[in-house]
């Protein structure tokens, strides 16, 4: 049971390094204009070399250029990270944590599937997630599943 725990330990630390360090990336580079692809393409500057890089581009510049959705992103995974990393709230951390890691994985399966050690990367990543939440499914199940809400009695 000790040695449970301490892999328990050892997932929480490198999945909420992990969404940390996303996270912080995020808010490095200002936000780009919500007209700069456009303008490039007119201007008939090379957007990127191959249509892989285009639609890995395109995805993250739609983001991007709402001004709002790649910070939102940045500070979940802020959130996720710190909740997991402090271990006490590590539960929660995973939940908040799903969607994005099951984002990155599809991200990473379809635009760029050629990058094998980053999708098994991202495939460890999400196993991880996942073991963390079924680890503690006694815990959280009460809160996705009451039968007596069901129940009518009279």
């Amino acid at each position: 049971m000790k040695a449970v725990k301490i892999v328990q330990i050892i997932f929480c630390l490198i999945l909420g390094g992990m969404m940390l360090y996303g996270g912080m990336k995020k808010f490095g580079k200002p936000s780009p204009s919500p007209t700069e692809l456009i303008e490039q393409v007119k201007t008939e500057q090379e957007v990127a070399p191959s249509l892989e890089i285009l639609k890995i581009k395109n995805y993250v510049f739609g983001m991007k250029q709402t001004n709002f959705f790649w910070q939102f992103l940045g500070f979940a995974e802020l959130l996720a990270g710190l909740l997991l990393v402090s271990l006490v709230f590590s539960r929660i951390g995973a939940i908040v944590a799903l969607p994005i890691t099951i984002n990155i994985f599809l991200f990473h399966l379809f635009l760029e599937p050629d990058e094998v050690g980053e999708l098994v990367q991202m495939l460890g990543l999400l196993i991880i997630n996942i073991l963390l939440l079924a680890s503690s499914y006694k815990i959280w199940k009460p809160l996705v599943y009451d039968k007596t809400l069901i129940q009518f009695k009279v």
